[in-house]
């Protein structure tokens, strides 16, 4: 239950500002090294970018003082170092690749970039209140399952890598799965906070769990099969190992039944073992996995293989930024630019970008614990939990824990579909934890109060 207090705290803007600067900075000073490890001089470019860059993200503070006065002031400089720090090692790839600034991968990923945030100030401009997107509850669901097959329509589908993922308009092309995964999030927790008490009614105990009643399975199971669905359709393990986690993550949140954890690994190996029977490119997946430097697996793709030499080159502290050779690498600016920072920076610097992924997790978790209503709590988490789910896959498949699964880190990678669904994601954030930290008038804590004593949430 919250506690409502009348003494105002501090909004955290002017910390905001300092952090975001620094970020800004630490981003110049990579861009800098850089130059001078590959051409021995500073970029003549610098002034320009530093300046568009301090002003895109200067931008956004501001909006953040205008319409999200007590929003968490860590949230924008975590993302803010993170994209930059993507932007560097994008520009170090085509560097590698005998790329310039001009028609290089870099320059459109910092378009990609500023209308990323761009989006993000117009969210918190239009979404006064995150509670208004719980009225959209099923309209989210519904759009949400359009943007999920909009990738298999014949004439607009397109297919990369042996996945369909992609829709493709002319010259451009976006991933709808990255929109899907936040207007899921809506309907996960608009759905969860109606049913929630349905859902935590406890039904037999078996080997230690409280199962729950076998009529309630419907929703985890239709979760269960539409993850399915798209690994059949779409041979996107990435995607449906997200939206069944953030499915089963959101609905232990809400009914804080550990059994609904125990079901949904269940289901989850289960749906892995028989695509495993039944998919040849799940069976690959495996294979490169278990056995990297086999024939067989170096006859299918050697990536990963040159993605974990090119991290034990760079040892402890790493090659120098702008002295390894990450262009060895297949996709070494998108779905591996860990392997490429982790031969650059090292473990150290691997290890440094990790905590930020860390940090930017937990000030979601500390909003959804700190938001005053259901809705919110589910949101925050979800979207948080989200955030995490995808680094883990991400850093787990490059570095062997898991099979690989296509999906790329957040903000560092190049793709501008991943930036806007991104940089939205933490811009609902920052609302809610406005409407967390927000102190209310002296008049609305009584009502405030009794609210929230008859509305009890459950937390893990």
């Amino acid at each position: 239950m919250s506690v409502v207090s009348s003494l105002a705290p501090r909004s955290g803007r002017t910390t905001e500002l300092v952090l975001t600067l620094a970020a800004v900075a630490i981003v110049g000073l990579a861009y800098v090294n850089l130059g001078l490890a590959t051409s021995g001089t500073i970029p003549p470019g610098l002034a320009a970018l530093g300046v568009g860059y301090l002003g895109v993200s200067l931008a956004f503070h501001v909006v953040l003082r205008w319409r999200a006065r007590y929003a968490d002031p860590l949230l924008l400089p975590i993302v803010t170092l993170l994209n930059g720090l993507g932007l560097v090692m994008i520009h170090r790839v085509d560097i590698a690749r005998g790329r310039d600034l001009s028609d290089g991968v870099a320059l459109r990923q910092l378009m990609w970039s500023a209308l990323a945030v761009a989006i993000a100030a117009g969210v918190l401009v239009v979404l006064r209140d995150h509670r208004i997107l719980r009225r959209y509850t099923y309209l989210a669901g519904a759009v949400g399952f359009v943007l999920l097959l909009l990738p298999l329509m014949p004439l607009i589908g397109n297919s990369e890598y042996g996945s369909r993922i992609w829709i493709r308009l002319g010259p451009f092309s976006f991933q709808p799965g990255e929109v899907a995964k936040l207007v899921l999030a809506v309907f996960f927790a608009g759905y969860l906070v109606q049913t929630r008490d349905a859902l935590s009614v406890a039904g037999r105990k078996v080997l230690g769990l409280t199962l729950p009643r076998a009529r309630d399975l419907g929703p985890i199971l239709l979760a269960w099969l539409a993850s399915l669905g798209v690994l059949v359709f779409e041979k996107d393990l990435g995607s449906s190992l997200l939206f069944f986690g953030l499915f089963v993550a959101m609905l232990y949140v809400a009914t804080e039944r550990v059994s609904w954890i125990a079901i949904g690994l269940a289901l989850f190996g289960a749906g892995a073992y028989l695509a495993y029977l039944t998919f040849g490119h799940v069976q690959t997946r495996v294979l490169l996995w278990l056995h990297t430097f086999s024939p067989e697996a170096l006859q299918s793709s050697d990536q990963l293989a040159k993605g974990l030499m090119g991290m034990a080159a760079g040892g402890m502290i790493g090659t120098g930024l702008g002295r390894g050779r990450p262009d060895l690498t297949y996709l070494a600016e998108s779905d591996f630019i860990v392997p490429s920072f982790g031969e650059e920076l090292g473990m150290i610097g691997l290890f440094a970008i990790l905590v930020l992924y860390a940090l930017l997790v937990e000030r979601g978790l500390r909003t959804s614990l700190g938001t005053r209503d259901g809705f919110g709590k589910l949101l925050a988490a979800g979207l948080s939990f989200s955030l995490a789910l995808q680094c883990f896959v991400v850093v787990g498949g490059v570095t062997r824990v898991i099979p690989l699964t296509g999906l790329t880190a957040p903000f560092l990678s190049s793709g501008g579909s991943s930036l806007l669904a991104n940089w939205t994601l933490v811009a609902i954030l920052l609302r809610i934890s406005d409407h967390a930290r927000r102190p209310l008038p002296d008049e609305q804590e009584g009502s405030a109060v009794g609210e929230a004593r008859t509305e009890v949430v459950r937390m893990p």
